[in-house]
C-alpha cells in the first residue's frame, strides 16, 4: 500500500521506516527541515509541503498523522481536509483525547472523509519489536487498512485490532496508559525501597535481572527498568522530575465520570506532578503545623 507519514518524529519515523521495510511505500512529511533530512537519510523520501504529499498519493489518499494531541491535530485536519475527496481516509496514531475523535469523525464524515483512531503503544522500541495498536472506526475501512496494521503489528494476528467505532481505539489506548502510570509507579517504589535498605548492600540491578525470568512481576517495563540499571546504577544523571503526556488525567477524570473507583492510577498522577514541586509549600507547611501544635524541631535551610 502507498501512504503518507505527516509528523516525522522518533516514532512517526520508526513506523514510516517499519512500513517501508514491510513493503509498503511511505512518502513522509514533517514541518520541521531537519526531522525531513533524518527520514531521508535512512532512505526513504519526503516532501516540502502538505500540498506536495497530498498530490503525490493515489486515491484513495491514506494519511497516517503522528503528531501532538489538541490544536495541533485539528489544524492539520483543517489544511488536509479540504484537499481530500471522499473515501479518502485519515489515520490518528498519536494520543488524542477520544472525545475529540469522536468529535472530528463526525465532521470528516460529513465530507465523506473517514478517520480512523489508532491509540499506539511500543515507543522508540516499536521499529524493531513491532507497535501494539488499538484501532477505532468504521468496520470496512479498518478492513482495508489491515495490510497497514499487520505490518506494524509484533505479529500479523497478534498486538493489534479494531475494539469498536470512532473514539474507541483513543479511549482504549488511554485506559493502557493509565494502567501504565500503575505499573510504573509500583515497581519505582518497590525498587526504591530496595534501594534505601542500606546495610543489606543490595544490588538492584541483579534483583531486577532475576526478577526477569520466572516471577510473576516479571514485564517488558522491567525490561527496561534492568536496561537502565545497568547503564546507571544509581540514576545520578537523571532528574526527579517526571511529566505526563495527559492520558493519565483523562483516565482519572474518566474513572470519576463513570464512577469508577481508580485509586492507583489517580494516586500514581499525583505522585507524577509531585516529582516536580522543587521547593515545595504544602511540605513546608506541613513541617510548620507539627512544630505549632507539637513543638517538633523543624529543618531550616
Amino acid at each position: 500500500m502507498q501512504l503518507g507519514m505527516i509528523g516525522l518524529g522518533r516514532m512517526g519515523a520508526n513506523m514510516a521506516n517499519r512500513l517501508a521495510s514491510g513493503g509498503h511505500i511511505v512518502l513522509g512529511y514533517d514541518p520541521v527541515e531537519a526531522a525531513r533530512k533524518r527520514y531521508e537519510a535512512g532512505g526513504q523520501k519526503s516532501v516540502g509541503s502538505l500540498d506536495e504529499l497530498l498530490a503525490s498519493l493515489p486515491s484513495p489518499k491514506i494519511t497516517w498523522m503522528m503528531v501532538p494531541a489538541g490544536k495541533p491535530v485539528d489544524d492539520l485536519i483543517a489544511t488536509l481536509a479540504p484537499q481530500m475527496k471522499q473515501g479518502d481516509i485519515i489515520i490518528d496514531g498519536g494520543n488524542s483525547n477520544y472525545k475529540d475523535t469522536i468529535r472530528r469523525a463526525a465532521e470528516l464524515k460529513l465530507r465523506g472523509v473517514q478517520y480512523v483512531d489508532c491509540g499506539t503503544s511500543g515507543g522508540i522500541w516499536g521499529l524493531k519489536e513491532g507497535y501494539s495498536m488499538m484501532i477505532g472506526g468504521d468496520e470496512e475501512v479498518v478492513a482495508s487498512l489491515n495490510p497497514i496494521f499487520q505490518t506494524l503489528s509484533p505479529d500479523p494476528d497478534k498486538g493489534w485490532g479494531r475494539v469498536g467505532p470512532s473514539g474507541s481505539g483513543h479511549f482504549v489506548k488511554m485506559v493502557h496508559n493509565g494502567v501504565e502510570y500503575g505499573m510504573m509507579q509500583s515497581y519505582a517504589e518497590g525498587f526504591s525501597i530496595l534501594q534505601h535498605k542500606e546495610e543489606l548492600g543490595l544490588d538492584v540491578h541483579q534483583i531486577a535481572e532475576i526478577w526477569r525470568f520466572g516471577s510473576v512481576v516479571r514485564s517488558w517495563l522491567l525490561d527496561l527498568i534492568a536496561l537502565a540499571l545497568e547503564q546507571d546504577p544509581g540514576l545520578n544523571d537523571i532528574a526527579p522530575y517526571v511529566e505526563d503526556s495527559g492520558e493519565g488525567r483523562w483516565t482519572t477524570t474518566e474513572a470519576l465520570d463513570l464512577n469508577v473507583p481508580a485509586p492507583v492510577i489517580t494516586l500514581s498522577l499525583i505522585e507524577r506532578i509531585r516529582s516536580r514541586e522543587q521547593n515545595s509549600f504544602g511540605d513546608r507547611l506541613l513541617a510548620a503545623m507539627r512544630q505549632q501544635f507539637g513543638g517538633h524541631a523543624v529543618k531550616k535551610k
